[in-house]
């Protein structure tokens, strides 16, 4: 998995880098007086603080400027969208001997924890949870986490806050469960998503991925924390860590994770290590055209590029949209492909109705070749 002598480092993994403000601006064309936008929008100002205001704050993946802010406010008053949540997981110990990822789906996180929140959106929670080195780490962790969310005082007013405070929280508690017990020490990636409205809020620290499909595009919400990547080989080694041989400290394949306490060098209580627990986050404002998000554990993304997933469960969805059974269909796959690893995922669809065809305009320009590039290309095909 993430161990040197059990993981394959998939290279050659394509990130796409997503413009965040593509729909920014779409629905303006809405109203049709001035006047009456310039006053919705000032009273939309007026309206105390909701869950919304999350997006006033910077995220490590993706910074949110203000005019950026300004212009979700306009979309979230004028797109008349709203997700119909639907979800399905499944795994597989794959060719492993033992299993050690773990997934969890909560429709209301804070109802789930016997919180009663007045007011606020149901926030609907997604985790997938890749363990190494045992099992005991990626459980905790599922178990403790959504807890720690909820009972954080800024929740959910400051998510992003929430979110990044909550993991470093997991990761310290984690290490005092393995002081007292020892049998619990091994490591674990962690991947989870938010939904609260329009809202999706993803949140990674290791090599798990998460991927919206747009009208059939794929949109990667995470990026892949390896050793190798500049930005993490830069941060390692301004905290006296180093990769070797694309692992960090010569030892773990991922470089953020929680867990790994055992493993000296890359963890420090005081001033941390290496090997960081924090997460990278990134927010979208979902659209009628996003379908669906598919979160899974780096064994389905050693066999599947983020934009054949996409393909693959669009597909499926057209046949049977059985979101389960194509979160079944997916692991399958990937054990044709060879995938030797823990397998797991978890599908979020956006709307009742399966993905719609994809339509290819057709070009209205002609092309033609001329009888001198015919005459060429009949002497390379008969030379």
């Amino acid at each position: 998995m993430c161990i040197q002598d059990s993981e394959q480092v998939n290279e050659g993994m394509e990130n796409l880098n997503i413009s965040k403000t593509d729909n920014n601006f779409k629905n303006q064309s809405l109203l049709t007086e001035a006047e009456l936008q310039h006053t919705q929008i000032e009273n939309y100002e007026k309206i105390t603080t909701s869950s919304h205001s999350v997006m006033r704050n910077s995220f490590p993946l993706e910074s949110i400027s203000e005019d950026t802010t300004i212009a979700d406010r306009k979309q979230i008053l004028f797109n008349n969208f709203l997700p119909t949540l639907r979800s399905g997981d499944w795994s597989d110990i794959g060719g492993r001997l033992d299993m050690e990822d773990t997934h969890i789906c909560i429709v209301d996180l804070a109802k789930n924890f016997g919180h009663n929140i007045l007011g606020e959106e149901a926030i609907s929670f997604y985790g997938v949870f890749d363990g190494h080195g045992g099992k005991g780490a990626s459980q905790f962790v599922r178990d403790y986490l959504p807890r720690i969310i909820v009972e954080d005082a800024d929740f959910p007013l400051e998510l992003e806050k929430v979110v990044t405070r909550s993991f470093v929280e997991t990761d310290a508690a984690f290490a005092k469960s393995c002081s007292l017990d020892s049998a619990l020490s091994s490591g674990t990636t962690a991947l989870t998503a938010m939904i609260f409205g329009r809202s999706l809020l993803v949140a990674n620290a290791g090599d798990c991925r998460a991927v919206v499909s747009r009208h059939g595009l794929a949109i990667e919400m995470s990026k892949d924390h390896r050793p190798c990547c500049i930005s993490e080989r830069t941060r390692i080694e301004s905290v006296g860590g180093f990769v070797d041989d694309g692992y960090l400290n010569g030892q773990l394949g991922v470089s953020r994770a929680l867990g790994n306490w055992h493993i000296k060098g890359l963890k420090e209580v005081e001033k941390g290590g290496p090997l960081s627990a924090e997460p990278e986050l990134k927010l979208l404002t979902l659209t009628k055209e996003d379908e669906f998000l598919i979160i899974g554990s780096d064994g389905i993304w050693d066999v599947f590029r983020s934009q054949n997933a996409v393909d693959f469960a669009r597909r499926r969805l057209q046949e049977h949209n059985n979101v389960k059974l194509c979160c079944k269909e997916i692991v399958d796959e990937a054990k044709k492909r060879g995938a030797i690893d823990n397998l797991t995922v978890v599908m979020v669809c956006f709307h009742a109705e399966p993905p719609p065809p994809v339509v290819f305009q057709r070009s209205k320009i002609r092309k033609s070749i001329s009888a001198e590039g015919l005459e060429n290309l009949r002497s390379l095909l008969e030379g």
